[in-house]
């Protein structure tokens, strides 16, 4: 999940209608992380319920209602790759993507970060590295000041099977 998440989600159904062959990539993180990252940042315009953690969480969950919506009513169009899945084995998740994509095996795609071409979101700065793992986890640290997002969370948390 990422602040751009509403407009990209709600276009999932017409992207399936005009394109039914489309595929759609679920990139995940560890909510609390995914979240931590969204109240850190600060962002131009548009995004305001960032900066509230009660806000936060409900965008969050409407996010994984509306994913679970998309799953059911285009059955094996959506993967979902989790952050820490691709940190731990890069290769496999990457074979794993193309796979799923219908595309061709290229090693270049290990070495994402060499790209020269122009990047305009708040990420702009990190995709110009190779993938790290220092962000894994990085809510623990604030767990007593996200109390608000933990527990408007935890339900769903703990039905997915994440770490709390």
């Amino acid at each position: 999940m990422n602040a751009t998440a509403p407009f990209a989600l709600a276009a999932a159904g017409l992207i399936g209608l005009m394109l039914p062959q489309a595929r759609i990539i679920d990139a995940r993180r560890h909510p609390l992380d995914s979240c931590l990252g969204c109240y850190r940042q600060h962002f131009a315009q548009g995004q305001s319920f960032t900066y509230d953690l009660e806000e936060l969480a409900d965008f969050y969950l409407e996010y994984r209602r509306m994913m679970a919506h998309w799953n059911a009513v285009l059955p094996g169009a959506v993967l979902e790759i989790r952050y820490e899945d691709m940190v731990r084995d890069q290769e496999a998740q990457t074979r794993r993507l193309l796979d799923f994509c219908g595309l061709p095996w290229d090693a270049r795609c290990l070495r994402f970060h060499e790209t020269e071409r122009a990047v305009r979101t708040a990420s702009s700065e990190q995709v110009r590295l190779p993938l790290y793992d220092s962000a894994v986890g990085r809510w623990q640290t604030y767990r007593e000041q996200l109390a608000p997002l933990i527990d408007i969370l935890e339900p769903e948390l703990r039905r997915e099977g994440w770490a709390l």
